[in-house]
């Protein structure tokens, strides 16, 4: 029969808190006393006797109790005391003597993890904000946007907002659908008294919208406040704009050339910050008085609120009955075509639905309510702060390894007093985490100096108190103490691993060459990191350039677009004429459609030919005035413009080349030729105007077409002055000569353009911010390298330069390791940047070129960083007295 065994977990604390020799000694002794136990009270009894004995040993001072107080351990410093309160803050005391003992190496370690912290924590609380949006609604898991796709000659074009009677329809007709509600934008001039102003945040909303959305009230009953007609519920800011400190409910706002009143009905706070919409006013959209609602073309933005179980997908494979039953006669008797040809519209007419809560970040249409964010930045700048952290504590990690030569002796001290390995490494993860609390502080600081750019750059607006949160704090906290354990624990085993014979001899550091795998590895990972960024910022450069550059297709420059200048109204024309006649006007024409904006209207249309109908596809539309095309600089690549020699232009049309591709006429002559618009509308074709990017190039030239009329709204001047501000201040006194009902507004077209690319901007500069970042980072993680290789090889420095070498071939010869090091981080970084740059460039219908020389700019970057970083280490050990090197021998 086999003899009682203790439990075997037990003896394994034991061996893992202990020296090996007296771990054996001690179980030895515990053994004997278990076997005597279980003889006389049983197995059971005698492993629980022994499992006591085992956690009584582990007191948190000295070894005491029972047969331990009489052994020969009696006075042995177990290790378990080196958590004990005393000896916590003696870790601490020694770490605050060592730190303040060596300044430089401190304050160094400190600026480099500060800029990794307050980098990580700037960039969490733009993910987190990023990926906030929209979840305050009460709902928002169950509340999805009805979209439109429309599939049109192989593209698919997308489209937030559906017709008018989709809401109503889709609710009634299927019982999982709790709820909608719809609402669209508006701007337009409000006054009160003597106070107006021109008002870009409106819409008209459902009366169940702002319920929906959880937006409360401060006044008036959320449940009534938009249902009567011309009732309107405002911001406590626009407000005060027109009310100053008067209860605003109960009065009315004049709103509209017509000016028509709206009586304030609520009063809110405001949006969410983290909302896909910021409207300061909701209007009553029963002010529309809307009797037949259609399905079939474009109109408010609708959301629907699911039951609390629902699936939205197995809802949305139900969307084609509706098309069938609603969108296929609409289009039959709109279009004039055959039943058989309308019944396509069941697959290339889609509704599907968004989620609420990925609105902001996977919207992307060019006709959202705001500009959207992008995942894909979510998930590249989590990448860049981790990564930016991680060089944080891998410089960390090199310093502290350079500085491995002057504490090796304090090691060897300390092991002959009696202080065993565990001791050591808890030591030095103390000093790691000290230091980290005090980059913490100073994070803190660069925080607070670098917040007002950082919203700037992220348009955020993220109050410095949001960080003194204490949930923030103690992320911070965590996040530092993480850091330092990360940063610290290789120096903390490397350092307490040195022998004791060799270190007090001085023996350490004595060869030659010592190949040190781990901080090679690291010094490549920084490096690799910042070519990657490099080159990074290179690419998004060029591509910034490319799009600014581009030809467009019109003349953007001393292009004027004065939006407003409806308000005129039967002036319009005669302020027209008017700037005709000044010398420095080139052209002026009456249109409220300019590239850049997104107020362009749309329809269906398809080509009419011999051959019965040909495909249908979805058109941008252009209302113009005579003078447009020339205006803008446009060209006509085939046929004419519009002239007012023929009295027939008003029912013909120019289209662009895309266009002419979409409809099937590439190849062909499209000059005469008929197409069909909704409601059964046949146009001419006179002219193909030239490609011309009316949104950003991110996108491909989408087809449009231009008609004449319906132009009144806006007027668009084309000027030729070196004396801008004089000719705008005698634009305004000829706008108020003629007494119009609203203030002269206008902006120049290429500062519209460029507004265009704020987004790629943005990223331009974050990028280039993280470059700079990591290159200082990786540079002070070379430099202490650098530094560590020098102590190791001065004693060689000094053989070589008694033997007769030079300082610049001692110089050479140190320098070479680095920068072969480096030369490897650009192999890696290459190709891994070139795969992520391509994959963001998809993203650009009109996009560069990756070159090669993009990527060799990048690389002798860094490799002049890297040489004028180790060069300074090379050069100062090359001039050492080798006297001073060699003594010791």
């Amino acid at each position: 029969m086999a003899s009682p065994t203790p439990p075997k977990w037990a003896d394994k604390l034991l061996n893992t808190f202990l020296p090996d020799d007296l771990a054996e000694e001690l179980q030895g002794d515990m053994h004997e006393q278990f076997e005597v136990q279980a003889g006389e009270l049983g197995l059971r009894k005698a492993q629980w006797l022994y499992i006591w004995e085992v956690l009584r040993f582990f007191r948190p001072y000295f070894l005491k109790r029972r047969f331990v107080e009489q052994s020969q351990y009696a006075n042995y410093s177990h290790p378990v005391s080196i958590f004990s309160p005393i000896m916590i803050r003696n870790y601490f005391t020694i770490a605050w003597r060592n730190l303040t003992r060596s300044k430089a190496f401190s304050a160094i370690n400190i600026f480099g993890l500060a800029i990794g912290i307050s980098c990580f924590m700037l960039i969490a609380v733009f993910v987190y904000s990023e990926l906030s949006y929209d979840r305050h609604v009460a709902n928002a898991e169950q509340i999805y946007r009805v979209n439109l796709a429309v599939t049109g000659n192989g593209n698919i074009a997308l489209y937030p907002n559906a017709d008018y009677a989709v809401g109503d329809g889709m609710k009634n007709t299927f019982p999982e659908i709790k709820d909608f509600t719809r609402v669209s934008q508006a701007v337009d001039f409000v006054k009160y008294e003597n106070n107006q102003f021109k008002e870009q945040h409106m819409a008209f909303a459902e009366a169940n919208f702002m319920k929906m959305f959880s937006i409360p009230l401060l006044e008036g009953n959320i449940d009534k406040a938009l249902v009567e007609p011309n009732s309107i519920v405002i911001s406590k800011a626009m407000a005060t704009k027109y009310f100053g400190d008067q209860d605003p409910v109960g009065k009315s706002l004049k709103i509209g050339t017509q000016q028509t009143e709206y009586k304030i009905t609520g009063l809110f706070d405001k949006v969410p910050d983290n909302s896909h919409f910021h409207f300061d006013a909701f209007l009553s959209m029963s002010t529309w008085h809307i009797t037949n609602p259609t399905w079939s073309n474009l109109g408010p933005y609708t959301y629907i609120e699911l039951e609390k179980n629902a699936d939205a997908k197995k809802l949305e494979a139900k969307f084609p009955q509706l098309v069938m039953k609603y969108v296929v006669p609409e289009i039959q008797k709109d279009m004039g075509i055959s039943l058989a040809e309308a019944k396509k519209s069941v697959d290339t007419f889609r509704f599907l639905l968004q989620p609420l809560t990925e609105l902001h970040l996977y919207g992307g249409t060019k006709y959202e309510i705001e500009p959207s964010g992008d995942i894909q930045y979510i998930y590249i700048f989590s990448a860049l702060a981790v990564f930016i952290l991680l060089l944080a504590c891998v410089n960390f990690t090199n310093l502290s390894t350079a500085q491995s030569a002057k504490r090796s002796k304090e090691v060897g001290i300390r092991k002959v007093l009696g202080s065993v390995k565990k001791q050591l490494i808890l030591q030095f993860l103390a000093e790691s985490v000290l230091l980290t609390f005090f980059a913490m502080v100073f994070a803190y600081l660069l925080i607070f100096l670098f917040l007002p750019y950082f919203n700037q750059l992220a348009v955020k607006n993220v109050s410095f108190w949001f960080f003194l949160d204490y949930k923030v704090i103690a992320a911070i906290f965590l996040v530092s103490f993480i850091s330092g354990i990360i940063a610290g624990i290789y120096p903390a085993f490397f350092l307490s691993s040195f022998g004791i014979i060799k270190t007090l001899k001085g023996m350490l550091f004595t060869g030659g060459k010592q190949k040190k795998p781990l901080q090679s590895s690291l010094i490549v990972f920084q490096f690799t990191v910042s070519t990657l960024l490099i080159i990074a910022t290179i690419v998004v450069y060029q591509q910034l350039q490319h799009m600014q550059n581009k030809k467009l297709g019109y003349d953007k420059d001393q292009v004027i677009f004065m939006p407003d200048a409806r308000v005129l109204g039967s002036n319009q024309l005669a302020f027209q004429e008017q700037l005709k006649r000044d010398n420095r006007v080139v052209s002026a024409s009456i249109s409220r459609m300019v590239p850049g904006n997104n107020n362009l209207n749309g329809t269906q249309i398809y080509p009419k030919n011999e051959n019965g109908n040909g495909v249908e596809i979805h058109i941008d539309i252009f209302n113009i005035d005579y003078d447009y095309i020339n205006t803008l600089g446009m060209k006509i690549k085939q046929g004419r413009a519009f002239s007012k020699d023929f009295s027939t232009d008003s029912s013909g049309v120019i289209i662009n080349e895309s266009a002419v591709r979409e409809l099937g006429w590439k190849g062909k002559n499209p000059i005469g030729r008929s197409i069909v618009r909704s409601g059964n509308v046949e146009f001419k074709v006179l002219g193909i105007v030239q490609d011309f990017n009316y949104t950003s190039v991110k996108q491909k030239v989408a087809p449009a077409m231009m008609m004449l009329g319906r132009n009144y709204g806006g007027m668009v001047i084309k000027i030729k002055t070196a004396d801008v501000n004089g000719f705008i201040a005698d634009l305004k006194k000829q706008w108020d000569s003629f007494n119009p009902a609203g203030p002269m507004e206008y902006y120049f077209l290429d500062e519209k353009f460029a507004a265009l690319y704020a987004s790629e901007q943005r990223t331009q500069q974050i990028f280039s911010a993280f470059a700079v970042l990591a290159i200082i980072i990786a540079s002070l993680g070379l430099f202490a390298l650098s530094t560590f290789i020098m102590e190791q090889r001065k004693k060689e420095v000094g053989i070589r330069k008694v033997l007769g070498a030079s300082v610049s071939g001692i110089v050479q010869l140190l320098v070479k390791d680095f920068l072969i090091l480096v030369i490897i981080s650009i192999l890696i970084a290459s190709p891994l940047a070139w795969y992520g740059m391509n994959q963001w460039l998809q993203d650009f219908a009109y996009k560069i070129d990756l070159q090669w020389w993009m990527f060799a700019l990048a690389g002798i970057l860094a490799i002049v960083i890297a040489l004028l970083t180790v060069s300074f280490q090379g050069i100062k050990a090359a001039l050492m007295n080798p006297v001073k090197s060699l003594k010791s021998e």
